[in-house]
């Protein structure tokens, strides 16, 4: 079976940020690319999206808007801050508000995202089996009841 291409929706207001990880990752990933929170939000309506990289300051909606976003319509993708700033605040508000799997620093370096995407794909993964081992679980109890209701009728 070949190997599903991890998709990451890289969302920045600066062009040449975009076009530099999409240049970066292209051949290894399937990179989605959006220019404010708006765009990657409709992005990700029409397309499946494992994994969100995300800039804090934008301008209209900040990355951890963009994220709180994300969480009510699209729990699944692990969330991913990158900022060019020292704000502690900003940082402790992904956490909490934007629920994001990790913080990194703009200049990014390209075998520490690399690593983290990789790390952040595996963590979308175990979710995944989670969310499908819950599902046969309750699939099994409820064959289960039915089977004990038929019983207990005879």
């Amino acid at each position: 079976m070949p190997e599903k291409k991890i998709t990451i929706l890289y969302v920045d207001d600066e062009e040449n940020n975009l076009y530099s990880f999409k240049a970066t990752f292209r051949m290894k990933y399937k990179v989605l690319i959006a220019l404010s929170g708006d765009e990657a939000l409709e992005i990700m309506k029409a397309k499946p999206v494992h994994i969100i990289i995300t800039d804090q300051r934008m301008p209209n909606m900040t990355g951890v808007e963009f994220l709180e976003k994300v969480i009510e319509m699209f729990p699944d993708p692990i969330r991913i801050l990158l900022t060019g700033y020292a704000d502690m605040g900003a940082v402790v508000d992904a956490v909490n508000k934007g629920k994001i799997f990790h913080y990194l620093a703009k200049p990014w370096n390209e075998e520490e995202l690399d690593l983290t995407i990789t790390r952040a794909f595996e963590k979308y993964e175990e979710k995944a089996e989670i969310t499908s081992m819950n599902a046969k679980l309750a699939t099994s109890n409820d064959q289960l009841e039915f089977l004990l209701r038929q019983k207990l009728l005879d």
